[in-house]
């Protein structure tokens, strides 16, 4: 009893608790998904699906347009990832390469920004993008979300950036680059963990995001997946087998996304860490 409780123990404890609640709200979800409605409701509860089926997939892809909200979040969170990289590796560039005055200040106030809660923002977006005329349209996630990704894109990007020695820069001007030139040909590529960490939680924050995919897209064919989901719902029902597929097809993608490239953001989050 006592070794359960020692330093290894307790890290092992600690990392079997952290697994379990990561994994164990995907796992319901997933066998929820499995369940037929009447399964579910069943007294006593069953943890696993009695008879397995797989109509709530094929539910869940005919009740709402579901492939339509797969393809519109994965537009919005792909343009948003790659505007998001190319706007903070120019902010975390200058940061962290050029002479400027209060670089402290500036991170400081990089920082603060992403402490505003979003709904704070809603209305001024809202109505900006009303005024130019942008609502129901790819853009008008796409911009926000950048905007949204930008303090912790920099954030991770400017750690790497200054781990990487300046004369492999000089080097690169010497030979006839420019300052841009060095940073696309020469930094970026060294710095590819802490490029691929900032692209992956882009993605995600924009995959994930509600508030503003229901306020600024209203239009049914604009419509994301986190908004799309809710629709499964009816006034006086709740079918929680389909929504649980639903939810079961919207989180695949991410998943794939961060098991291919998990060695790469592991090791950006722990480098950039380190570095920082």
């Amino acid at each position: 009893m006592n070794r359960l409780f020692d330093g290894p123990g307790l890290r092992w404890v600690a990392a079997a608790l952290v697994v379990f609640n990561g994994f164990f709200p995907a796992l319901w979800i997933l066998l929820t998904s499995l369940k037929t409605e009447a399964e579910l409701v069943s007294k006593p509860i069953t943890w696993l699906p009695v008879n397995a089926t797989l109509q709530n997939y094929v539910q869940a892809f005919t009740d709402q347009p579901l492939l339509r909200y797969m393809a519109n979040s994965a537009i919005v969170a792909m343009g948003a990832t790659v505007f998001s990289l190319i706007v903070s590796a120019g902010a975390a560039y200058a940061i962290a390469r050029l002479n400027l005055k209060h670089r402290q200040l500036v991170l400081t106030a990089i920082v603060a920004s992403s402490m505003f809660p979003l709904v704070t923002l809603l209305v001024p977006i809202f109505e900006t993008m009303r005024t130019v005329g942008l609502l129901n349209t790819y853009t008008a996630l796409i911009l926000p979300y950048v905007v949204l990704n930008l303090p912790v894109c920099t954030l991770v990007l400017v750690s790497f950036f200054q781990s990487i020695p300046r004369d492999l820069e000089n080097a690169a001007m010497i030979d006839g680059c420019t300052r841009v030139g060095a940073l696309v040909r020469v930094v970026v590529p060294l710095a590819a963990p802490g490029v691929f960490t900032a692209g992956i939680l882009a993605f995600v924050n924009a995959w994930d995001e509600f508030l503003l995919a229901l306020s600024l897209n209203s239009s049914a064919s604009m419509r994301t997946l986190p908004v799309g989901i809710t629709l499964y719902q009816g006034e006086f029902s709740f079918p929680w087998p389909i929504i649980s597929a639903a939810l079961i097809v919207a989180i695949v993608p991410v998943a794939v996304l961060i098991a291919v490239f998990q060695e790469r953001v592991v090791g950006g989050l722990t480098q950039g860490g380190l570095k920082g």
